[in-house]
């Protein structure tokens, strides 16, 4: 007589929730920068960009669904699914808002907001038969921001002048452990990460024999905020990073190779480049993928997710 097993299966887990995990996490740290850490960005910033990030999430998905013939992914669900819809074009929008520093020109501000909500938008490709955007949406608007307008826009590098030992070390540390939470249960995006800070010290280390530098020195940026936002938070956005295990490293491995590149040309701002540029160049690669065995898609099929970054 043979002994019945139980199977328990895994629930699997709402990504939405992941995303609702990350706004909130980005909503806590810009709080808590403009009333504790020092953030020197004005608070009218954070409302220009969340106004502009809220409207223009509406707009281009109103006039989206208008050509596709199909209702808005905001509507007849009531406020749950507004709010929940606007949980993206916020992520984007507040984290942009403390990322950048343009003092009283805020229309720079709003700009750069709206490149990223638009983006989402316009650069995008099929993938099985759904359209699907490949630009990451805060870096690809930093990226053209800083090219149109680097006399203006400066990045806040030091996020916690006002907190001294042991804040300004515990801080970055509960950064990275609520980062790798949330990378292991929602994104799955840890090989990536593995492979960015791997491929990033080994570049490091080659960087530092060939030209007789400390290696600290070359390793040291790994330590500031900045970096552990962009390891934890930005390359690892699921609707812009591959899935696929072979994927995911050789796509955080060309980030560190393009961000050494960059900084080999003397190239500022580096790491958000580094990310347009490999995002562009998996764009294209998708785009030549979807060209060679054609999907047609059935009207109204359109892309739902929502970026986390």
């Amino acid at each position: 007589m043979s002994t019945p097993t139980a199977t328990v299966q895994r629930k699997k887990r709402d990504p939405r929730n992941g995303l609702k995990m990350s706004a909130s996490l980005a909503t806590v740290f810009t709080i808590l920068g403009h009333t504790v850490f020092g953030f020197d960005q004005p608070v009218s910033q954070v409302f220009v960009a969340l106004i502009t990030g809220y409207s223009c999430a509406l707009f281009f998905e109103w006039v989206d669904a208008r050509v596709c013939g199909c209702p808005p992914a905001y509507a007849g669900g009531g406020w749950r699914k507004l709010f929940n819809f606007l949980l993206a074009p916020h992520m984007t929008s507040i984290t942009l808002s403390f990322l950048l520093y343009f003092g009283e020109r805020l229309w720079i501000m709003a700009l750069t907001v709206a490149l990223a909500i638009g983006s989402k938008h316009v650069l995008r490709v099929r993938v099985n038969g759904r359209l699907q955007h490949f630009m990451n949406p805060s870096n690809f608007g930093i990226a053209i921001v800083l090219i149109a307008y680097q006399w203006t826009g400066v990045l806040p590098w030091n996020f916690t002048v006002d907190i001294n030992n042991p804040w300004d070390w515990l801080v970055p540390l509960a950064i990275v452990m609520l980062g790798t939470r949330l990378n292991l249960l929602f994104t799955g995006r840890t090989p990536s990460i593995l492979a960015w800070l791997g491929t990033f010290v080994l570049l490091g280390v080659i960087r530092s024999a060939v030209r007789s530098t400390p290696l600290a020195a070359e390793l040291v940026v790994l330590t500031g905020i900045p970096m552990v936002l962009f390891t934890f938070y930005m390359i690892t956005d699921p609707q812009t990073s591959p899935s696929r295990l072979r994927s995911q490293i050789l796509f955080g491995a060309s980030i560190a190779f393009a961000y050494y590149a960059l900084l080999t040309l003397n190239v500022q701002y580096m790491m958000f480049y580094s990310v347009t540029i490999v995002c562009a160049a998996r764009g294209v690669c998708l785009l030549m993928a979807s060209l060679r065995s054609p999907v047609a898609e059935p009207v109204g099929v359109r892309e739902t997710a929502g970026s986390t970054v």
